[in-house]
């Protein structure tokens, strides 16, 4: 296979399995905690990257650690606890639909943290849109579908902390190669986890394993969501470039909700619709995919 289509091949299928954990982890909260399914899906992963990648940097040094602690409290841990969380409470579809608001939080945060992204009025309109969309899936599952409004409201904080893990990351030193970068992160991920076990006297119920779809899902989340389509994703961006590779992440709501309808039979309603497309016209918007420009620039005449 010609290796530019491997890259669009290898975008394509992690775009589509990231989009189906939020139904399965959903199915998966029928026989585990949020906090269970969490821990059993890193320590999965990280064993996994770890036969993969058996290197270590025994040269410590503090600030390079200290980053790595911010990105397992929030990318390893906060956020797929937080999401576990808001799949408890609300619909999966919901959830996929909130957080593919993900990259206008992250460019609000970059406005405060950076040097080189500052509010435009790309920014400002693609986030009017993306929080008018975030507002109609909010009031559908409450008054519509009338599920508990603090999952959908929980799935809003779970994009906020992923885009503080997104500006995080970009101070990661580029010589760590992506999969020693997410294997620490699961790991300094997993260190946060182990006092949640002790404190909250958490009792992983092992034997649920023995079912072959609960052992299916753990597995898909842990090896193909977290550690295979890591692996996929970045050796995408390095054939067909980061820019082609992100733009497959507008699909994810999409498949999300698709998945959600076959695998939870769940209902997707004109108001989950619409403000899911509100939601991707922002980010499309903040992205530059879409400009306004040149509607509101005068229309030149050219003389003979």
């Amino acid at each position: 296979m010609n290796s530019k289509y491997l890259g669009y091949t290898m975008a394509f299928i992690t775009i589509f399995v990231w989009g189906t954990t939020y139904a399965i982890t959903k199915n998966l909260l029928n026989y585990f905690t949020p906090f269970e399914v969490l821990f059993l899906r890193f320590l999965i992963a990280y064993l996994f990257l770890l036969v993969v990648k058996p290197t270590f940097n025994f040269k410590l040094n503090f600030q390079e650690e200290k980053l790595f602690l911010l990105l397992g409290l929030t990318g390893g841990m906060l956020y797929f606890l937080v999401e576990n969380l808001a799949l408890k409470y609300t619909s999966a579809s919901n959830v996929g639909l909130i957080v593919s608001s993900i990259p206008i939080f992250s460019s609000i945060i970059a406005h405060f943290t950076t040097e080189d992204e500052k509010f435009d009025k790309n920014l400002i309109l693609g986030f009017a849109l993306a929080i008018t969309g975030i507002f109609l899936i909010l009031y559908n599952g409450n008054k519509v579908l009338k599920i508990n409004p603090i999952g959908d409201i929980l799935a809003v904080v779970c994009s906020i902390i992923w885009a503080i893990y997104s500006n995080l990351l970009r101070k990661v030193d580029k010589s760590y190669s992506g999969i020693l970068v997410v294997r620490k992160t699961f790991f300094y991920g997993l260190m946060f986890m182990l006092p949640g076990l002790y404190l909250l006297k958490v009792k992983i119920h092992f034997e649920y394993l023995f079912n072959k779809d609960v052992s299916f899902s753990i597995f898909y989340l842990a090896l193909v969501a977290s550690s295979i389509c890591f692996i996929m994703w970045s050796r995408s961006i390095n054939i067909i470039g980061i820019i082609k590779t992100t733009n497959f992440i507008y699909l994810i709501p999409l498949v999300a909700m698709v998945s959600s309808v076959l695998i939870l039979d769940e209902k997707i309603t004109p108001l989950m619709v619409t403000g899911g497309l509100l939601i991707l016209s922002g980010v499309l918007i903040n992205d530059k995919k879409i400009s306004f420009d040149k509607f509101f620039k005068p229309k030149t005449t050219t003389t003979l």
